[in-house]
């Protein structure tokens, strides 16, 4: 196989529940997609694992939201890595891709040869979903803690959303004979059936920090502890090897539980930026503000970091005064 064969199961999300144990989750499989998103960089190893990492947690918890909704995780920390963000944009309408985008920001000479997550220091993971025009967006925080990024996340549903959640990943550079090597990642995100809205309990000011194991009691304990032994024999192959379709993967997991699949989502690397998108950001800058801007052969330029784009600007053309000239003309 090579990498230009697409896999019927590549970049996509597959939703599934586990009747018999009131769950809920998402089998998510990504290559193309990933490697959009990581050939508009060259980042160092470290690097491009923790983008991978954070990529792959945007689509399987981005296939929650709903139409035209846009979700968005970030890093923020004070180590060699100081930034992480990702974009997931919600299908426009039903059958379309989702598309999904990542960058991040470190500081090379602070990067070591300890684990990926190490590359980060003290700081927050933080969730924001904008609902759209006229809605107020939402954002939830958890510290930096647990060994990984997927820790993080689970944090964050268990003290923010208060669903108890669990994630099992693998991603990597695959090097399967005859393939060029490109990144490959996989994964399993399994949550209990929410009681109530999600979005409403923040956790802020209790002084507790709150896990899986804490929110559920009785029965729903014995299911989450037998439904999260059962993920526990996953192996990282199954996740992210090219011969197991994610239904037959449910099967082997969960056949005893009663898994019930959904329509697949697609996602595909995408930027949303344009020129438009950064006349409108220039627009709010007066005429002496895009002077400071402008370059000794004097163009306004600008750079998306996600996906690389350069935009070459006449300075006549950008900022407040030039709006105003075009608003009047």
């Amino acid at each position: 196989m090579t990498h230009g064969q697409q896999i019927a199961w590549d970049d996509t999300v597959l939703p599934f529940q586990l009747d018999a144990s009131d769950m809920r989750g998402r089998v998510a499989r990504l290559d193309s997609a990933l490697n959009g998103i990581l050939r508009q960089h060259d980042y160092p190893p470290q690097v491009e694992a923790l983008v991978a990492e954070m990529a792959l947690l945007t689509a399987l918890i981005g296939q929650t939201i709903k139409l035209r909704w846009k979700l968005q995780l970030q890093v923020q920390s004070k180590g060699a890595v100081r930034m992480i963000a990702t974009d997931y944009y919600g299908p426009e309408k039903e059958g379309d891709a989702a598309r999904i985008r990542a960058y991040a920001s470190y500081d090379a000479d602070r990067l070591t040869d300890a684990a990926p997550f190490d590359q980060v220091g003290e700081g927050y993971f933080a969730i924001m979903i904008d609902q759209g025009e006229g809605m107020t967006p939402y954002q939830g925080i958890t510290p930096l803690e647990g060994g990984s990024l997927a820790s993080c996340a689970e944090a964050y549903f268990a003290q923010s959303e208060q669903l108890p959640t669990r994630f099992s990943l693998s991603f990597g550079k695959s090097t399967e004979p005859g393939s060029d090597e490109h990144w490959r990642a996989g994964g399993i995100m399994l949550q209990h059936m929410p009681k109530a809205s999600p979005f409403v309990a923040t956790g802020e000011g209790t002084g507790a920090v709150l896990t899986a194991s804490d929110l559920v009691q009785d029965d729903e304990a014995e299911n989450w502890t037998r439904v999260n032994a059962l993920l526990d024999t996953v192996e990282e192959m199954e996740l992210i090897g090219p011969n197991l379709p994610p239904n037959d993967l449910l099967l082997r997991l969960f056949h005893e539980e009663t898994p019930r699949v959904f329509d697949t989502q697609t996602v595909r690397f995408g930027c949303t930026c344009s020129e438009d998108r950064v006349r409108q950001s220039l627009s709010i800058y007066s005429a002496k503000d895009i002077e400071k801007m402008t370059t000794e052969e004097g163009r306004v330029t600008a750079d998306c970091q996600f996906c690389g784009a350069h935009y070459d600007l006449d300075p006549a053309t950008v900022g407040f005064e030039a709006e105003q000239a075009g608003n009047d003309s």
